[in-house]
């Protein structure tokens, strides 16, 4: 929308210069008036002001006003009309549209901001967007701007992710989570490091390009490193050697299926009863249906496929896979007890 604006208006500014100029060339030659006496002549003639002219004209020269005026109307009509609509459309449009945006940021709370909306960013965006996550996109490229703006309702700052006003705008310190997905290393370790410092709480992940950048935002305070190619490579091995496997992970953390998903379920609020008690006293499959295959522990180990004898505290993190109705009872039954 906005560059077919942009186009309309470079085409009415190119035939208005191009009227202008064929009445003033035409004025100089045929009544021999100076340029800035054409020039005003063409002017007053094509928006049809009523002006008296600047001097008597010839017969040659009142069949050349007819003419001028004739093809000049519509022309400066519609040039009119354009940029009208492309500043009222465009500047003032965007503005408001701007500041309603601005507005609706500053009443975020535990948000996600993206920086960068490239190809992972896109995908990063609909991904949190299908789990109903409130999210802020930095972007100052024009390019990704315009496909940005394709999405209705998506919050965004039209910035350098880079500078600390941008960060402050999207209300950094309130939010929960930072996706760094910039195309440079460098912006992305900046980002980092502004971010980190703005809010010490903040989990940061980062997209890195170069295979020695990880440890640098690491150390400048990334939560966590995502390397697109080297996870490509890697999946792309895997889909030689193990091209099922691949492709039944993929279908259920990828693909949001209604039919069965893989989550997150926080033990923090875990019900009394529970507490130190094993997996095996839980039942959990037989009450919800829902299949616990791994867990976090408070110092960030992992146990993958946890044996029946295992305890739960509420410091532990559980990996469930079901469907949607099964891990909500699952969550149901860990917070209220219920049944047992």
């Amino acid at each position: 929308m906005k560059q077919n604006s942009l186009k309309n208006a470079y085409i009415a500014l190119g035939l208005l210069m191009g009227i202008i100029l064929i009445g003033v060339t035409g004025y100089i030659l045929i009544e021999d008036f100076t340029f800035t006496e054409a020039f005003f002549m063409t002017i007053i003639t094509i928006a049809t002001v009523g002006f008296r002219e600047i001097h008597p004209l010839s017969t040659t020269g009142m069949y050349f006003t007819a003419f001028l005026i004739i093809f000049s109307f519509g022309i400066f009509a519609y040039a009119v009309t354009t940029f009208t609509r492309y500043v009222v459309d465009g500047a003032i449009g965007h503005y408001y549209k701007n500041k309603r945006v601005r507005n609706k940021i500053q009443q975020l709370k535990d948000h996600v901001i993206i920086c960068g909306y490239g190809r992972n960013g896109q995908q990063a965006v609909q991904e949190l967007l299908s789990h109903n996550t409130k999210i802020v996109v930095i972007e100052r490229d024009d390019n990704a701007m315009e496909r940005l703006l394709e999405q209705p309702g998506l919050l965004y700052i039209n910035a350098d992710a880079t500078r600390d006003d941008t960060l402050e705008m999207c209300r950094i310190d309130k939010a929960k989570a930072l996706i760094s997905a910039l195309p440079v290393d460098a912006d992305n370790l900046f980002v980092v490091l502004t971010a980190r410092e703005m809010n010490p709480s903040l989990k940061i992940i980062s997209r890195a390009s170069d295979d020695h950048s990880d440890t640098k935002l690491k150390r400048a305070g990334a939560t966590n490193i995502i390397m697109p190619d080297r996870i490509g490579g890697q999946r792309m091995a895997k889909l030689v050697t193990q091209p099922d496997v691949v492709e039944f992970i993929e279908f259920i953390m990828l693909q949001s299926s209604e039919n069965v998903a893989l989550e997150e379920v926080e033990c923090r609020n875990l019900n009394s009863f529970f507490e130190g008690k094993s997996i095996r006293e839980l039942d959990i499959r037989n009450e919800s249906g829902a299949n616990i295959i791994g867990l976090k522990r408070s110092d960030n180990s992992y146990v993958i496929n946890p044996l029946p004898e295992v305890l739960l505290t509420s410091s532990d993190k559980l990996f469930a896979l079901g469907t949607k109705t099964q891990l909500g009872r699952l969550r149901k039954i860990l917070i209220e007890g219920e049944d047992h």
